[in-house]
């Protein structure tokens, strides 16, 4: 396999240029391989390029790529102390290896850490702590318009939104399971005053507890919350990554509560809400479903009994053949409480990512007691959907942004309209009643007022993407008109400012 034969080649160059080195292991698959070491000595992606030659030197036509290092726990034992890993890729010839180094160029294009910097989107910092994002006013203006766009969706299937506390006893997660299953993920969190909470790591259990709050009647389901808000994991230290895995997750969620007769539909009428909803952003396109079902050799990674897994299963199987989803079944991948229809994604650089699903319960609302009064005057616990359409705010814009390259639509771009004027002296009170005008109309404008070019006011106004760049001179001015370009045009269009107010309300309304 060539990749072995890559990685033994790396160890022979490590030992041949540090002293002391220790923990060796080598790894290879067909895709890449890595060779993990530890050394006094400090390594980086500054040495790839000077590793490659020295490979190059002991091979004659060798092909390779360092791709990544990375630290890693010793045989991947957290409590063990960290170790070098460098992982890289071997090729058959130099045609291979100029179409993968093509491949990471686009992806370094596309790197939503890299747009979110440029774009002014979010930030990290070591006084906050790692995977904790900080989002700008821009990036929070994304965040907020997503938010709405979801609810708007959401509400059209009879969601209600619900608000709940970050905090939580834990015996509210020792009851739902959560805490006996994901007890090393969970934060903790006490004070001097003797208070122990832990911060919610899901959802559903608070969402349980606002059923509870009343007596249920048959009559009364379903009945479906939503949130978007905060959830806490520990990740390992060294696995937090720009926004594709971190501490804090904005999470967008959904629980229905139906009676056994409703759950079908209740899963079809989510299935319909996903697509709607990926269909106006432009995903909807190189996804798959997955059936995602228990690992029948080890049933006590879940909840529930046998009987009720047995009956989700077949209903999801049901749902799958008679919307035509074509789901594939996938043993070992069902959540801790149930089945579920997870949908799977190909981003921009061809790989996968999950973030819609529906998923199946039966277990947690009698965990919880949780009940309606059925026909008879009897209680019987309602059936539990949960559903995430947006889910991650985080990963989900890791997928817009790489997708798009931080080209975002109208109605979702932090800055709608930019104006610049061609003279800050003639033009600059034209300007600035141009921009109260559309603020009034809830239009995102701003007003590029510093005293640079007005060459270099249009190149920064490209940079930052926005949709539409207004300038302004004698001509604009003394007619009351606009001149417009649009991102990625260079014709210039006039027209009255009305006529521009309406065709971007138009364009922001049919999203």
């Amino acid at each position: 396999m060539i990749n072995e034969e890559y990685a033994k080649l790396l160890q022979q160059v490590i030992h041949d240029n540090y002293k002391n080195i220790k923990y060796e292991n080598i790894n290879a698959n067909e895709k890449e391989f890595y060779y993990e070491f530890k050394i006094e000595d400090k390594i980086s992606e500054n040495d790839f390029e000077k590793l490659e030659k020295e490979i190059r030197k002991l091979k004659k036509n060798a092909f390779v790529k360092l791709i990544r290092i990375s630290g890693v726990y010793l045989d991947g034992n957290s409590n063990n102390e960290m170790i070098t890993r460098i992982s890289g890729k071997g090729f058959n010839n130099k045609d291979e290896l100029k179409k993968y180094n093509d491949f990471l160029q686009e992806a370094k294009e596309r790197d939503h850490r890299k747009i979110g910097q440029d774009l002014d989107l979010f930030c990290f910092s070591d006084y906050v702590g790692p995977g904790l994002p900080l989002y700008t006013p821009r990036g929070t203006i994304i965040k907020d318009e997503l938010q709405k766009e979801i609810e708007r969706v959401c509400r059209k299937y009879g969601f209600q939104k619900v608000s709940c506390p970050a905090l939580a006893d834990i015996s509210l997660f020792e009851t739902s399971g959560h805490a006996a299953k994901f007890n090393d993920e969970l934060f903790r969190v006490s004070s001097p005053k003797g208070h122990e909470f832990v911060l919610k790591p899901v959802q559903c259990p608070h969402h349980t507890q606002i059923y509870a709050s009343k007596i249920r009647s048959y009559k009364d389901l379903p009945i479906r919350y939503m949130e978007s808000d905060k959830q806490y994991r520990a990740e390992l230290q060294g696995a937090v990554s720009g926004l594709s895995r971190v501490y804090a997750i904005t999470v967008e969620d959904g629980h229905s509560f139906c009676r056994i007769d409703q759950v079908k539909e209740e899963v079809k009428n989510m299935c319909n809400l996903i697509k709607e909803f990926y269909t106006r952003m432009g995903l909807w396109k190189n996804n798959w479903i997955s059936l995602s079902v228990r690992d029948y050799n080890h049933p006590e990674n879940y909840i529930g009994n046998k009987e009720d897994w047995d009956v989700c299963e077949q209903m999801l199987q049901e749902v799958s053949d008679e919307l035509g989803l074509n789901a594939k079944r996938c043993e070992g991948e069902a959540a801790l409480y149930g089945p579920k229809l997870d949908f799977m994604f190909e981003d921009a650089l061809g790989r996968e990512i999950q973030i819609p699903t529906v998923q199946l319960d039966f277990s947690t609302p009698k965990r919880f007691n949780l009940s309606y009064i059925n026909e008879n005057g009897e209680k019987v616990p309602p059936v539990m959907v949960h559903r995430a359409v947006l889910g991650s705010y985080e990963r989900f814009l890791v997928l817009l942004l790489e997708q798009t390259k931080g080209v975002l639509p109208l109605w979702l771009s932090p800055v709608q309209v930019n104006i610049i004027s061609v003279n800050m002296n003639y033009h600059d009170d034209y300007c600035k009643k141009l921009k109260e005008k559309l603020l009034e109309e809830d239009i995102r404008v701003e007003y590029d007022n510093s005293e640079e070019s007005m060459n270099k006011k249009i190149r920064q106004s490209n940079i930052m993407k926005n949709p539409y760049t207004i300038i302004i001179g004698d001509k604009e001015r003394d007619n009351n008109l606009i001149s417009y370009r649009k991102y990625g045009s260079e014709e210039t269009i006039s027209m009255n400012i009305e006529e521009f107010i309406n065709k971007i309300k138009e364009e922001i309304k049919e999203r």
